[in-house]
């Protein structure tokens, strides 16, 4: 099944997630740091990293979703898509408390309990990230149907399917 938004080709949902990933996670990795050394300039980074991650978060949710409507009622690919959705929907409200939290404070020096809601975050997000991998390795959402070791560029006007079959009926 083949993502319903393509820039240049390629799915943008699976695009747009490594922005929201990364902002969150080094959040965390700021707060740890944060923690060890005391270093009060890293948890106002990590304030701002969530509001970025948050923002890109939604935007990838959008992508997302548009993506899950597409898949088959009823299939395997609906139920665990849900999952992951939903998943993603907890981690950006943990974010979202989380950096509330932060924010009634001059300095954003976090509490103790939001680093805890960051921290559940990112480990939520191990696993809805894990389920990602299970939609589109496993169950093949958002792949091209023709998708083989040498197909064409994504850009160029030949398909991926007609390449595929090409080089099978020659076999």
């Amino acid at each position: 099944m083949e993502s319903r938004v393509k820039l240049l080709g390629h799915p943008v949902h699976p695009m747009l997630i490594v922005f929201p990933l990364g902002l969150l996670a080094t959040a965390v990795i700021f707060d740890i740091l944060y923690l060890i050394f005391g270093n009060r300039l890293l948890p106002t980074a990590s304030y701002y990293m969530i509001a970025a991650g948050v923002l890109g978060g939604l935007l990838a949710a959008i992508f997302g979703f548009i993506d899950w409507l597409a898949l088959p009622n009823g299939s395997r690919a609906k139920s665990i898509g849900l999952w992951h959705g939903l998943g993603n929907v907890l981690i950006v409200g943990l974010f979202i408390v989380s950096w509330f939290l932060r924010g009634n404070n001059v300095d954003f020096i976090p509490d103790g309990f939001a680093m805890l809601l960051s921290f559940a975050g990112v480990a939520l997000a191990l696993v809805t990230a894990w389920i990602g991998g299970e939609l589109v390795y496993r169950l093949g959402v958002g792949v091209d149907p023709g998708a083989n070791v040498n197909a064409p560029n994504s850009i160029s006007e030949q398909s991926a399917t007609s390449t595929h079959t090409k080089r099978t009926a020659d076999r």
